[in-house]
């Protein structure tokens, strides 16, 4: 009676293949990070922007008339320094 491994690769293949499967799964999990960092990593929370910067945008987008903006801009001035 011949052994079950004799014509196949033996414990040395058996090796191979459980580093190939560990290697895999390592590889999965590093793109799925990858994947978060990179979808998260070009978002900047509006907590850290400048004033100035969203007063500008809400003024451009229409959402303040000209005389709010110009009053809001004169107090983050003077709140500034």
């Amino acid at each position: 009676m011949m052994d079950w491994y004799h014509d196949g690769t033996g414990w040395g293949g058996w090796l191979v293949m459980a580093l190939a499967m560990v290697a895999f799964w390592a590889l999965v999990v590093l793109a799925v990070v990858a994947l978060f960092r990179g979808a998260t990593q070009g978002r900047q929370p509006a907590s850290h922007q400048d004033p100035m910067d969203i007063l500008d945008q809400r003024f451009a987008r229409g959402e303040i008339d000209e005389d709010e903006y110009h009053a809001r801009a004169a107090v983050l001035r003077t709140s500034v320094r």
